[in-house]
């Protein structure tokens, strides 16, 4: 029978079933600064982590953007450097690799393991934290889990799930100038909703992806969470392996060699059955932007703000009259007339390489006239970065050059936004309050957030880039 590429590497891992569950493999387990809970649950079990080989820990939540120089002891905040040298004490004692904060390869639990070759196709990858579905990406089963399911996958490199239905999402084309992957999942998320790939494992599918770097591959699966789905994953292909070769923890020699034949055996076979499809056209998405507080909410930067009163499903209704109301929007207005107050390039969703350099490309254009952040992603970001004389463009523009970290994307590391406070921001989330209590959110591109840093307003990029 032919099989999807989940259903190839589920049945890999499955040990055992019992009443409708499946006790599954895992391969590797992902964890940061928040995920005591998980070890203190260990504690109080008695147990010890059974494969701490397999086990990565990671400082990017809580860490700091900026201040680095000084280590744990410039973190001012007494609770967050409590966090941060509690992951340290955790890891030194039970075995496992930390990434810490002076770590030259120290960044996101989402960006470090594709660098250094943890993240690999066909495996099966447990996070402590919702957006693992990036590493979906390399044709690999990826899901962020809690504190418990944690613990149990530290003391057993076992989980207990459902089986998933299958839904796959066929995008085919080129996609227009100033079209990014990121207004690729928008666009999606847009379309089919915030729970529209809920119960579902996503794979995305078609020319658009195949023709995609696997940075903008770990865009769109990255967001994947943000369509209700448990999870998203992109065939593995030439652009895979090309990408993973010669990276620290990819295999090597008669191991790679032998690692390919599995690989390539990966990908879903012709005539395997999902039991949902969604089909889209690359050439019809433009530049998005979100104007309300969910990933649903948004469109084409050329449009403007609904009307509650034109939407049909009441609910649906009700739910942007509320998200107008907390944006301090007004129905009808152009989605380029609103202003902005602050802008921030980064998070797991955009702060790659080729994200800098989108950024670094439309910076060239002008100045930021509002306060606006780039945070890589990475030390190895970071470095590549500056090697590329990428930061001395972006400083040239007016923006602020930082140290890797979540920063505001999760808001909770002194990085924050005012109430009240307009953010175009590249992360993955819009919801009230994400970016800092009373802080409003629009999602955008990192080429866009560019562009409204240098207007003050949400932009089409398109328009500034015309000219250069």
């Amino acid at each position: 029978m032919p099989l999807t590429l989940f259903e190839k590497i589920w049945q890999r891992h499955v040990v055992v079933e019992e009443e409708g569950e499946l006790l599954l493999h895992v391969d590797r387990a992902l964890f940061h600064e928040g995920s005591s809970h998980a070890f203190a649950k260990l504690e109080q079990q008695g147990r010890s982590i059974a494969r701490p080989q397999q086990v990565f820990a990671f400082n990017d939540h809580y860490v700091p953007t900026t201040g680095r120089d000084k280590g744990v002891n410039g973190i001012a905040n007494a609770e967050i450097r409590n966090m941060v040298i509690q992951l340290q004490t955790n890891a030194t004692k039970h075995g496992i690799t930390l990434f810490g904060i002076d770590d030259p390869r120290q960044g996101i639990l989402h960006i470090v393991p594709p660098e250094q070759g943890i993240t690999q196709p066909g495996l099966l990858i447990c996070g402590a934290d919702s957006h693992t579905a990036t590493h979906g990406a390399f044709g690999c089963l990826a899901f962020g889990i809690g504190a418990s399911d944690m613990m149990h996958v530290m003391a057993t490199q076992t989980i207990w799930q459902r089986s998933q239905k299958t839904l796959r999402i066929n995008v085919n084309g080129s996609l227009g100038f100033g079209v990014s992957a990121k207004d690729v999942i928008l666009a999606i998320i847009a379309k089919i909703g915030v729970a529209g790939g809920t119960g579902h494992v996503i794979e995305y599918a078609g020319s658009t992806f195949r023709t995609m770097s696997m940075e903008g591959r770990m865009t769109v699966c990255n967001m994947s969470i943000e369509a209700g789905a448990r999870a998203g994953m992109i065939a593995p292909d030439e652009t895979t392996y090309a990408y993973m070769q010669g990276r620290p923890y990819a295999p090597k020699g008669a191991a790679w060699d032998a690692a390919m034949m599995l690989w390539k055996q990966l990908p879903t076979d012709a005539g395997a059955c999902f039991d949902r499809e969604v089909s889209m056209n690359a050439a019809d998405i433009a530049p998005m932007v979100t104007w309300g507080t969910n990933p649903e909410q948004g469109g084409p930067v050329t449009g403007a703000v609904p009307n509650p009163r034109d939407i049909e499903d009441e609910i649906a209704a009700q739910e942007a009259a509320s998200a107008i109301e907390y944006q301090g929007l007004t129905p009808g207005m152009a989605l380029t007339d609103i202003k902005v107050d602050k802008v921030f390039i980064g998070s797991c969703t955009n702060s790659r390489i080729e994200d800098i350099r989108a950024a670094a490309e439309v910076a060239k254009l002008g100045r930021a006239v509002i306060p606006a952040w780039v945070v890589p992603g990475s030390q190895l970001v970071k470095r590549q970065a500056e090697r590329e004389g990428l930061d001395k463009i972006l400083i040239a523009a007016n923006f602020e050059w930082r140290d890797p970290g979540c920063s505001l994307c999760t808001a909770i590391n002194g990085d924050q936004l005012q109430p009240g406070e307009r953010c175009a921001s590249t992360s993955n989330r819009n919801f009230k309050g994400r970016q800092g209590t009373g802080g409003r959110t629009h999602l955008v591109s990192p080429a866009m957030a560019v562009a409204a840093a240098l207007k003050g307003r949400l932009t089409d990029v398109r328009e500034l880039m015309k000219g250069a």
